[in-house]
């Protein structure tokens, strides 16, 4: 009971996780409309949270931020890749292709976990994950609404793949860094890490950014609020909360529960911008609710008969 406690716990901390990135959206949206690029957005979100996070973890829980010399690789990728890379390619696809086909490619990152998990830690997944994560992947094209007329190019589709190998590298690094460390410190190097990254990608004097307010519905706010909003509700609390469910969840289903964000982000269109849900979204909505659904019972099976976990635990130093 204990263990299902933990699991059941984990699982509503990756859900909430999910929901923050997905809840930010339509800010970093109001924030681009105003007049920002998506680098500057990304170099100032992503800088300014690892700005309130990393000092305050310094000062209060300094141990947290120590990693062995033969760990630091730990850190490191979970920044450039988990952090920096994640947003920095999707931008890119999402410059160059539909942003539906963009969100599919990025959320493939399951099934590149599974196949980590699978092939790399020689961990054998029933075959009912491999269906859910097949019908979670449908439902996504489903309420992205991909259409035959979709523009795609090889560079785009590229650098959303790149964007779906960095996730997995967040789910596969964020969970080995999790169940070693102080997820507050992972989280704090992460993000200091990543802040580095991006601004060396796209250094703050050559980005373009917009000192006029934010308007969203018929509420305007400075801008500085709305980054500060998205710097600590869409950033620094969903990476906290992720990391902390990346320690007690199966990486293959924690995998599939990101799929949240992208259904998180079609109700909330549907809820707060009236963009209304088709008939196949709808549809969509409910076949990667049952994808998610049997990779958690499986999950839960998994656990229940003290068989291996859909992931193996990492080994020691």
């Amino acid at each position: 009971m204990a263990d299902q406690g933990s699991t059941a716990r984990a699982t509503g901390l990756s859900l909430v996780s999910w929901v923050l990135f997905a809840s930010s959206g339509p800010l970093a949206k109001a924030v681009l409309d105003a007049g920002w690029s998506p680098a500057a957005v990304t170099a100032v979100r992503i800088g300014l949270a690892a700005i309130l996070l990393t000092p305050g973890v310094a000062l209060l829980r300094p141990r947290a931020l120590r990693f062995r010399r033969t760990e630091l690789w730990l850190p490191f990728g979970y920044g450039l890749l988990g952090v920096a890379g994640v947003q920095l390619f999707f931008f890119v696809a999402v410059s160059r292709i539909p942003v539906a086909v963009a969100m599919v490619l990025v959320n493939l990152s399951p099934v590149l976990v599974a196949l980590w998990v699978r092939v790399v830690r020689r961990t054998r997944l029933p075959a009912a994950v491999w269906l859910g994560i097949a019908l979670a992947i449908a439902g996504l094209v489903l309420i992205a609404g991909l259409g035959p007329g979709a523009r795609l190019d090889f560079p785009g589709v590229a650098a959303g793949l790149a964007s779906a190998v960095c996730s997995a590298g967040y789910f596969l690094l964020g969970e080995r860094g999790a169940r070693r460390h102080d997820p507050l410190g992972m989280t704090a190097a992460g993000l200091a890490i990543g802040a580095m990254a991006t601004i060396a990608v796209s250094p703050l004097w050559t980005i373009k950014a917009a000192a006029g307010p934010v308007t969203m519905g018929d509420a305007t706010i400075p801008v500085w609020l709305a980054l500060l909003i998205l710097a600590v509700f869409g950033t620094v609390l969903p990476y906290l909360a992720g990391l902390r469910a990346l320690g007690g969840l199966p990486v293959a289903l924690a995998g599939v529960l990101a799929l949240a964000e992208p259904l998180a982000a079609a109700l909330l269109a549907w809820l707060l911008l009236g963009q209304e849900l088709g008939l196949a979204q709808v549809i969509g909505v409910a076949v990667l609710l049952s994808g998610g659904g049997v990779v958690s019972v499986c999950a839960g099976e998994n656990r229940h008969k003290h068989s291996p976990p859909l992931t193996s635990s990492p080994p020691p130093p």
